[in-house]
C-alpha cells in the first residue's frame, strides 16, 4: 500500500509563493507517475501538474503553465509543487496523486493513490 502525505499549504498574499511537498511511504514508487490536482469549493477536481515515472516529462494544466513547477526527489521519495505568482483563483485544496500511468496524465481517475490534501489560500 502507498501513502501520500501533503504539506506546505497555507495562507499567502497574491503574488507570493508556496512549495507543496508530497511524501510517499509504504513502498518505493519509482515506477509511478506523480501528479497534483486541486479542488476549490463547488468546483470539480482540476489537473495541475504531473511528472512521468522517469521524471523526464512534465505536464501542466492551464492554470499552472508558466507559474508552477513540479519536481521529484527519488532519494527522499518526495515530490514537490513550486507555486509562484499565486492568484486568489489558485485557492483550493491541493491533492497529491500517484499511479502507474504512461498517457492521459490529466485524468484523475487513472491515479491509484491520493493524499488527504493541503489547503492553499491566496488573499488579494
Amino acid at each position: 500500500q502507498v501513502q501520500l502525505v501533503e504539506s506546505g499549504g497555507g495562507l499567502v498574499q497574491a503574488g507570493g509563493s508556496l512549495r507543496l511537498s508530497c511524501a510517499v511511504s509504504g513502498r518505493t514508487v519509482g515506477s509511478y507517475a506523480m501528479a497534483w490536482f486541486r479542488q476549490a469549493p463547488g468546483k470539480e477536481r482540476e489537473f495541475v501538474a504531473a511528472l512521468s515515472w522517469s521524471g523526464g516529462s512534465t505536464y501542466y494544466g492551464d492554470p499552472a503553465e508558466g507559474r508552477f513547477t513540479i519536481s521529484r526527489d527519488y532519494a527522499k521519495n518526495t515530490n514537490y509543487l513550486q507555486m509562484n505568482s499565486l492568484k486568489p483563483g489558485d485557492t483550493a485544496v491541493y491533492y497529491c496523486a500517484a499511479g502507474i500511468i504512461y498517457t492521459d496524465y490529466i485524468a484523475h481517475n487513472k491515479y491509484n493513490y491520493w493524499g488527504q490534501g493541503t489547503q492553499v489560500t491566496v488573499s488579494s
